[in-house]
C-alpha cells in the first residue's frame, strides 16, 4: 500500500520531493529521528522555512531507489507515525490551513 492508503498525510507534489505534513515542529523532529533510527535520513522542515503549524518531512525519491527501498520507507513512516502522534498533529494542521 502507498502512503495515502496507510493514512500518511502526503501533500500535493508532482516532483521527486514528497512533503509529508506533520503540523507541529516537535512531531516533524520526532518523525525525522525515528526514521533515522530505522536507517532513513529524512529532513524535518520547520518555520521559518514553512509557515507555523505546517512543519513537514521532505522525502526525496530518486531513480536509484528500488521498490523494496520505497516499501521499507513506507513501513518505517507508518511505524514512526504511530510512535509520534503524527496523524493527530497533521489533522490539526490540515484543518487550520
Amino acid at each position: 500500500a502507498g502512503a495515502r492508503q496507510r493514512g500518511l498525510p502526503l501533500m500535493p507534489s508532482e516532483t521527486p520531493i514528497q512533503p509529508l505534513l506533520c503540523g507541529e515542529d516537535r512531531v516533524a523532529l520526532a518523525m525525522s529521528r525515528a526514521l533515522e533510527a530505522r536507517g532513513f535520513w529524512v529532513a524535518a522542515i520547520r518555520p521559518p522555512t514553512v509557515p507555523e503549524g505546517r512543519a513537514r518531512l521532505r522525502i526525496t525519491l530518486g531513480a536509484g531507489h528500488d521498490r523494496m527501498q520505497v516499501d521499507a520507507l513506507l513501513q518505517a513512516l507508518e511505524e514512526a507515525a504511530e510512535e509520534t502522534g503524527l496523524r493527530a498533529s497533521a489533522r490539526s494542521a490540515a484543518t487550520t490551513a
